[in-house]
This record gives C-alpha cells, sequence and structure tokens, in this order.
C-alpha cells in the first residue's frame, strides 16, 4: 500500500465482543442459564471441557476493560447483551440487576468518548426459552420483541446504533443442523425452522424498535465469496448452492422479502412454504447492515450434507489457526456484490480479525515491558482494512470498522484454544496486555487510516 488510504468523514473505528465469550458469571446477580451454559457444561461438547464460567470476567473487570478501551484509542466498541440476565426466564420477570449491569457499562463508554454498539443476541438463548422449543417455536418472535422493547426502554438515546442478530447462519448451521454449537441439535428438517423464526423475530424487533426508539438498528450477517474451483458445470451449481445458503439466506428475506429458490433445493422436503405476512414482518426497513467477514471458500461439487458441495483447500495459502484462508480481496468483492444486489444502504464491517498463535502468558522484553509480538495479525488487519479502503473507493457506503476481537475470549465450542484478540488475557491471572497489533491499531486510529501506508513494524 503507497499511497494513503483516506477514510470518510465519521468513519467510526472500534472493536467487538459477545456477552457469553467475555463476561463470565453467568448465573450473577439473578441471571437465569443459557443454553450456551448448559451446552458447556455438557461432558464432551466442549474442546477441554472449557466453559464460560469465567471466560475474561469481564463482568466484574468491566470498568478496567473500558479504561483500555479507550486509553488504545478506540472510538467505538460492540457488545452483546445476555438475554438471560435480562429475562431470566426469558419473558416476563426483568431482572434489573441484570439490566443495571448494561446499563453502567454504556454510561462508562459514554463516559469516555466511546460510542456503544449494542447487539440483542449473540447466540445466548435463555435455557428456559429453549425449553419451550426455542428457535422452533413460532411464538419466540414475540418473546424476542418483548426482550428487545425492555432495553430500547432502558438504553436507547444512550445507545443510538442497535443490532438484532448476529450471525443467524452460525446460530442454525451449527446449533441446529450440524450441532457443534449450542443446542446441539442435528435435524435437516429444524435448521429451516429455526432460520425462519430467527428472521421473524428480526423482523418484530426491529417493529418493536420504531414504536420505540428514534435511532438506528440493523442485522448482523457472516458472509463470505464463493469462488468455483474449476471451470466445470458441476462446481458452478455448487458455488450457486453455497452462495445462496451462506450469503442470501438471511439478507434476502430481511431486505428483498423472499428466499433465494436455491434453498429448496438444498433441503428438498424439508424446506416449508411460508406465509406471505412472514415476509412483510421480515422485511422491515433497516438503517445499516453489519458484515463480519473473515475469509474465502473455494468450493467445489462433492458428496456431503447438505449443501453437496466441498472446499479446495489453495495450496500456495496462508491459513489462520482456524484453519481459514487469508483472503483479503474476497472482503472487498463481498461487499461489491453486497452494493450491486441490496443497493446502497450503509454497511459496517462488524467483525473482521484472524486466531494466530500467541503464547498463553506475554513475555517480558528487555526494557522489563510485557508484550505479545503477532505480525501475522497485524499483516492481515493492514490487508482487510485496506479492503475495505478499496471498497469505499468503488462506491460502496461503508461506516465503520469493529475489529474482533477486543480481547482473547472463549471460542465458543473451540474453549479458549484460539485467540483472535489484540488484547492477551492470561486466563490463569486475567491480566491484559495489549499485544503488538492492538499498537499498530491504535495507531491507524489516531491518524484515521493514514499509518495504513507505512511500512509493517517487523
Amino acid at each position: 500500500m503507497n499511497q494513503a488510504p483516506v477514510f470518510p468523514e465519521g468513519f467510526l473505528w472500534g472493536a467487538a465482543t459477545a456477552a457469553h465469550q467475555i463476561e463470565g458469571s453467568p448465573l450473577a446477580d439473578g441471571a437465569g442459564p443459557s443454553i450456551w451454559t448448559r451446552f458447556a457444561h455438557t461432558p464432551g461438547m466442549m474442546l477441554n471441557g472449557d466453559t464460560g464460567d469465567v471466560a475474561c470476567d469481564h463482568y466484574n473487570r468491566w470498568k478496567d476493560d473500558v479504561k483500555l478501551i479507550r486509553e488504545l484509542g478506540l472510538q467505538a466498541y460492540r457488545f452483546s447483551v445476555s438475554w438471560s440476565r435480562i429475562l431470566p426466564e426469558g419473558t416476563g420477570r426483568v431482572n434489573q440487576k441484570g439490566l443495571d449491569f448494561y446499563s453502567r457499562l454504556v454510561d462508562e463508554l459514554l463516559a469516555n468518548g466511546i460510542e456503544p454498539l449494542l447487539t440483542l443476541y449473540h447466540w445466548d438463548l435463555p435455557a428456559a426459552l429453549d425449553d419451550r422449543g426455542g428457535w422452533l417455536n413460532r411464538d419466540i418472535a414475540d418473546w424476542f420483541a418483548e426482550y428487545g422493547s425492555v432495553l430500547f426502554r432502558a438504553l436507547d438515546g444512550r445507545v443510538k446504533k442497535w443490532v438484532t442478530h448476529n450471525e443467524p447462519w452460525v446460530v442454525t448451521d451449527g446449533g441446529y443442523l450440524h450441532g457443534a454449537l449450542a443446542p446441539g441439535h442435528r435435524s435437516r428438517y429444524e435448521a429451516p425452522i429455526a432460520s425462519h423464526n430467527l428472521m421473524r423475530a428480526h423482523g418484530a424487533a426491529v417493529k418493536a424498535y420504531r414504536e420505540l426508539g428514534k435511532h438506528e438498528i440493523g442485522l448482523v450477517v457472516n458472509i463470505e465469496p464463493k469462488y468455483p474451483a474449476s471451470d466445470s458445470a458441476e462446481d458452478a451449481a455448487a458455488v450457486r448452492r453455497a452462495h445462496a445458503y451462506m450469503n442470501e439466506q438471511y439478507l434476502h428475506p430481511a431486505l428483498l422479502g423472499r428466499y433465494p429458490p436455491e434453498l429448496k433445493e438444498i433441503f428438498g422436503d424439508a424446506w416449508p412454504e411460508w406465509p406471505e405476512d412472514d415476509f412483510r414482518l421480515i422485511r422491515q426497513p433497516l438503517d445499516f447492515v453489519g458484515i463480519n467477514y473473515y475469509t474465502r471458500s473455494v468450493t467445489k461439487a462433492a458428496e456431503s450434507y447438505p449443501l453437496n458441495t466441498g472446499v479446495v483447500k489453495q495450496p500456495l495459502g496462508t491459513y489462520t489457526e482456524t484453519g481459514w484462508e487469508v483472503f483479503p480481496q474476497g472482503l472487498t468483492d463481498l461487499l461489491l456484490w453486497f452494493k450491486q444486489t441490496y443497493g446502497d444502504l450503509p454497511v459496517y464491517i462488524t467483525e473482521n480479525g484472524a486466531a494466530f498463535f500467541d503464547p498463553p502468558a506475554a513475555m517480558v522484553d528487555e526494557a522489563g515491558n510485557r508484550r505479545v509480538r503477532d505480525p501475522l495479525r497485524i499483516d492481515y488487519l493492514r490487508k482487510h482494512i485496506g479492503a475495505v479502503h478499496e471498497a469505499i473507493r468503488q462506491g460502496v457506503d461503508i461506516r465503520g470498522y469493529m475489529l474482533w476481537s477486543l480481547m482473547d475470549n472463549l471460542e465458543w465450542s473451540l474453549g479458549y484454544s484460539k485467540r483472535f484478540g489484540m488484547v492477551h488475557v492470561n486466563y490463569v491471572t486475567q491480566e491484559r496486555t495489549p499485544k503488538d497489533s492492538a499498537r499498530w491499531y491504535s495507531k491507524v486510529i489516531a491518524t484515521h487510516g493514514r499509518s495504513l501506508a507505512e511500512p509493517l513494524p517487523y
């Protein structure tokens, strides 16, 4: 990158986390259990038997964490709320102590000049609602709107950017189709129902916000470009199925009021016919869409469940600790596709980052300071932020960039084995150490991106 990029006026730089991944104390102060509390305590479901019982202890260390966010120069902080902290039974009785925790967090962020971006749902459904069918129960649209309304009444105005769901694709693919994530179901028949009810709940929450709130609300999706492994017609068809399943399954109903036709091909007799009234509920006007991007897929036709597709590993590619190829061009391609397909709706990059090997404890450098050197992460971030700028240059309305993640945390069923943070967490002592990538990102923010043109610090 030879020329200093210029980001738009008001472009928002920040970082993101999720409640269950960092907070710990999942049952503190009257909170109810979530499906992830249950899942993590089910033998064999979590790597190394890890749980979110302590995580990063953010529930107790939140004030110090906000101070760290300020010291790093972040302008925004995207976090999620634990539904079962607010409504222990999922509906009905409000747990004021849980609500007060997030109210204090928001106040502290604002006092430090940091804009809060609040996500209602980042995968931790109250266990009490799972007992009533969870995302398979059509009533959950009303339950979710009720939960959202409690927060809208309490925090709107202090919070001006709201998100309904984070990555509904992961909720259903991992939680209802393949069983790798909570609640651990494996059913081709359940997955479409869960997906549809997630979108109905999204629409119901947006509708409730329009009645109660006065600012902005959107949806966050994880999407990735699919490239064919060859020029064959079979691989082209495989790409189309994979693209519809991951990239269009949630954006199409939210923004166009319909599902892509390939989903019926993928699910066969497990794909229901949905009432038209459902799409009128789902397709609520949005103020923005958040895009989470990590990698691409080079796709081929294969015998696999349920897509009949496979992914071809690239022999010259660089891969992260999670086995994801580093491919920044894919982010530009994806953002251009979004604009071409859905128009000029504003976009935030709500997650982007990488897990590379970091030691369990920070090293002490020659000057006696704790330090974590992470050159691969810096290179990843530099290239991907550059890819965002290229999409802006080509006309995509991108309003901000949230690095994933603020700190190392519980990587769901992979436990504490993968570190995405720009801040290192020693899980024994809970010491936070900004990695070299955090210092580098601070400079990017301070220069509004101009430092991207400088040579890397290694």
